[in-house]
């Protein structure tokens, strides 16, 4: 039992202390990038403050991923139910992960769909969503999110794809983006197919939709 306890205080200490470290510094690579064949130098990875990267951004992102991030405590209970209900109907069973969760998961763990490893995404979210302010963690999802092969955060992609920097991204560019969030080996920014324009279609008028109804107010970016 003293064996188990100590394990269990050291797990604490350092997943506690992670999350409490990643608050005020930039992660060099995540639990994502660590899967990626080849070394992570190969990878295209830059850091943004968020004040580097164009609010058009945060706001796609906030419409295409989870609507109610600024609401939510961490999980979107509201999604859950429409997915089960969508599958239970005949639909596919659809991912309701909140961009909170996305953060969890990138940073910490791997790819999978186990409990351990669900219940671990779900041990990191309200670690994040405790630790951390809205703001902290959208900026880091926005850095580390996969964007393209071996292309991770927006500063990444707003170069290889826009030729601009992340700052600079216009409304049009950032949905773009935001479209390939779902699957970025098979979505493309750079040749997109009909589904990805038309989602980014969807997404800029889900954008000036929720800027319309007082969505973004405490975006604060």
């Amino acid at each position: 039992m003293r064996c188990v306890g100590a394990a269990l205080g050291a797990w604490l200490l350092v997943s506690v202390g992670s999350v409490l470290a990643l608050r005020f510094t930039p992660p060099r690579f995540t639990a994502v990038m660590l899967e990626q064949p080849g070394p992570l130098r190969d990878l295209q990875y830059q850091w943004r403050d968020r004040r580097q990267i164009a609010e058009t951004v945060a706001r796609a992102v906030i419409a295409s991923e989870d609507q109610r991030f600024l609401a939510h405590h961490g999980f979107d209970f509201e999604q859950l139910h429409i997915a089960l209900d969508e599958y239970r109907a005949g639909d596919e069973l659809r991912g309701a992960s909140t961009i909170s969760q996305q953060v969890a998961k990138n940073l910490f763990l791997w790819s999978g769909r186990s409990l351990v490893r669900k219940g671990l995404e779900a041990y990191f979210t309200v670690l994040l969503e405790t630790c951390w302010p809205k703001q902290r963690i959208l900026e880091v999802y926005l850095n580390v999110a996969e964007l393209g092969d071996g292309v991770f955060g927006v500063e990444a992609a707003a170069k290889a794809f826009f030729g601009v920097h992340a700052s600079a991204l216009s409304a049009e560019q950032a949905a773009l983006l935001a479209a390939v969030l779902p699957n970025p080996h098979k979505l493309h920014v750079d040749k997109p197919s009909s589904y990805v324009r038309g989602r980014q279609s969807w997404i800029l008028g889900q954008m000036k939709l929720l800027e319309t109804r007082g969505h973004y107010r405490g975006l604060d970016w």
